[in-house]
């Protein structure tokens, strides 16, 4: 892994623990394993090392993603199948410090508009993989329930990262119901 990369995911670690508040350079350079000099050399300010993690997320998540997708192409999956097997990946999905990084960095580009450019970059890639799964899936209307999925899938996580507990609803009915609603308008 390149140092660049090493710094980078060693600041997602540190937010993931600390938050965008705890984050310091000499936290960052440990983590890494690197000198503050190396540090500062591949990302001369916070604002830099701040996107260019978001980023990272967003690639690797995409990835991830992506690859499950694609697992399930072949499987010619309803939309009550894929939306079952997008409620078993939520449930099988752990909250340590990775994926708590991304949410702090999401708030804190609410507060930085710098960040905003990165943090869209990450939606438009979650907008565009939803958009190919809803397309394969045969929904109607897909590039309209792109975003509200998103959001939808972003917000259950929250609420069980937040709470402790998944949501009274099920995701897979979350999103039918989204779904359904979308082919009545």
């Amino acid at each position: 892994m390149s140092t660049r990369a090493t710094i980078l995911r060693s600041a997602l670690r540190v937010i993931g623990e600390r938050g965008v508040a705890g984050l310091t350079n000499r936290r960052i350079a440990a983590e890494a394993g690197v000198s503050l000099g190396s540090l500062t050399y591949h990302f001369p300010s916070q604002t830099e090392l701040l996107r260019a993690a978001m980023l990272l997320f967003a690639e690797d998540e995409t990835r991830q993603l992506a690859g499950l997708a694609q697992a399930q192409r072949g499987e010619n999956l309803s939309v009550q199948e894929a939306a079952a097997t997008v409620e078993r990946v939520l449930e099988q999905m752990t909250f340590g410090t990775d994926e708590i990084a991304p949410l702090e960095l999401y708030l804190q580009a609410g507060r930085d508009p710098a960040l905003r450019d990165a943090t869209q970059r990450c939606f438009a890639a979650y907008d565009e993989l939803t958009l190919t799964i809803l397309r394969t899936l045969g929904v109607p209307d897909a590039e309209r329930l792109a975003g509200p999925v998103v959001a939808l899938i972003a917000g259950l996580q929250l609420r069980r990262l937040a709470t402790g507990t998944t949501s009274a609803t099920p995701a897979a009915d979350s999103l039918l119901m989204l779904i359904r609603g979308a082919a009545t308008d």
